[in-house]
């Protein structure tokens, strides 16, 4: 696929690793050259110095071979990314995505204007960010988790507290005989920072990173047995009135007790009058006798979201430190997130890996239902569609040659399935797999 990305920023950057590394077609515009070489010394793709806005500059790109144009200049230049997607369909690009910084141009009536201006897509990143956030808020026993075909089934990834009773079990633990009826399946594990497939011989430790596949009705037992509970968060203090903090005040104001923040004090004014029922703080989070005098030991959980990667890791460790159950940091720089990890932040969001996901949806078919990479590893799980004589209908999931990749679970109607090796698929069935491969187009080979 001949992909053109409008913008080499953070999440241009990002996107032009992931689809060169699935062997796309890459073109990367930007104005600024100090950009462009970052992307030149480490991503295989053509680069163009100049502006989107500009026709000539489109057509240097071959926009009109074009299979997919993503405008995702930094959220300041949303005006930029809608004119340059605007141009790029009219001079013949296939499908065309803008990222945007105005929620109100995702309200229905308002999507289905750029939709028939010629934007696709409109992508907002901050809005998927803070949904994100308040889906983990909700689940606060996880530090991820995805719902498949509206919660029939859920990937949870979980950290082995000290006591849980899976430590120095292996993946059989979960077929004896008490807890036997607890429809879940461990696919992978991270240890010293390293993600692969669980083997049946794998002893699990403290510290360890699971990810399970669960029915809907037994994610709280699986839980249990990682040491962890769903805790109901009724104080939350948020650390920064971004957007991103704002909308999640904006969001949960109504049914819990806030506390936000902000170092700026034009910022706390503006904070103070479109929250009216959150408690506006002005001061520096990283200041610890201030997080003592806000009773931040009270808080069921403590969200960092900030522009800064490295206070949101330490004012979430000095939160966990004084006694906080949940923290929850934005981490922008993908080098950090392991980091954060390690040093005990429950929940890490990564603006341009959720976003990725949404976007990358768009190179592969009609098939794959759900995309989503995971936070501090390499993989990804997919949601496929399997069609009628596919390779997939014609052995058991045990005679499946993947490689880097495990069936996780199945959803045939409204009954869902955890996958075992004895298992088999048949069509419209809905596969959920776990990979580490880039080649998802190779997948897609199995149940297309």
């Amino acid at each position: 696929m001949k992909i053109v990305i409008a913008g080499a920023g953070e999440v241009g950057f990002y996107l032009a690793k992931l689809f060169t590394n699935a062997y796309h077609d890459v073109t990367i515009i930007d104005s600024n050259e100090e950009r462009l070489r970052k992307v030149e010394s480490v991503v295989d793709a053509l680069t163009i110095n100049g502006l989107p806005t500009l026709i000539s500059v489109l057509n240097d790109a071959n926009i009109k071979r074009a299979d997919l144009f993503i405008a995702v200049n930094p959220a300041e230049d949303q005006d930029m990314n809608i004119t340059c997607a605007l141009l790029a369909k009219a001079l013949g690009a296939k499908r065309v995505i803008a990222r945007i910084n105005n929620n109100e141009y995702l309200f229905p009536y308002n999507k289905e204007i750029f939709l028939n201006l010629g934007i696709d897509y409109l992508i907002y990143p901050e809005r998927i960010a803070s949904n994100e956030i308040i889906k983990m808020l909700r689940q606060t026993g996880t530090s991820e988790y995805i719902d498949f075909s509206g919660g029939k089934l859920q990937l949870i990834v979980a950290k082995l507290e000290e006591g849980a009773p899976l430590i120095d079990k292996t993946a059989d633990f979960l077929k004896s005989e008490d807890n036997s009826n607890i429809q879940s399946k461990i696919i992978a594990i991270t240890r010293n920072s390293n993600t692969s497939i669980v083997n049946e011989t794998d002893e699990f430790q403290i510290n360890d990173t699971l990810y399970v596949i669960a029915d809907k009705d037994y994610t709280d037992d699986f839980l249990q047995l990682c040491g962890k509970t769903n805790i109901n968060v009724r104080n939350l203090m948020i650390l920064g009135g971004s957007r991103i903090g704002t909308r999640v005040a904006r969001e949960l104001e109504d049914r819990t007790n806030i506390k936000i923040i902000e170092n700026e004090l034009g910022k706390c004014e503006i904070l103070a009058e479109t929250l009216p029922k959150s408690l506006i703080i002005s001061g520096d989070g990283r200041n610890m006798d201030l997080l003592i005098e806000e009773e931040v030991k009270n808080m069921d959980a403590f969200v960092a979201v900030t522009g800064s990667s490295e206070i949101n890791i330490l004012a979430c460790m000095s939160a966990k430190r004084l006694g906080v159950k949940k923290t929850i940091a934005e981490v922008e720089n993908i080098d950090y997130i392991k980091f954060a990890e390690d040093v005990g932040i429950d929940t890490v969001i990564n603006k341009k890996i959720i976003t990725a996901s949404k976007i990358f949806r768009f190179t592969i078919g009609s098939d794959v239902q759900t995309v989503k990479y995971l936070s501090g590893s390499d993989a990804k799980v997919l949601e496929f569609i399997v069609k009628p004589g596919s390779m997939s209908t014609k052995k058991k999931i045990g005679e499946l040659n993947f490689q880097d990749a495990v069936i996780a679970g199945i959803i045939r109607g409204d009954t869902s399935i955890i996958a075992n090796d004895d298992v088999e698929i048949k069509p419209y069935d809905r596969v959920i797999l776990f990979t580490f491969s880039s080649e998802i187009s190779q997948l897609s080979k199995f149940f297309g």
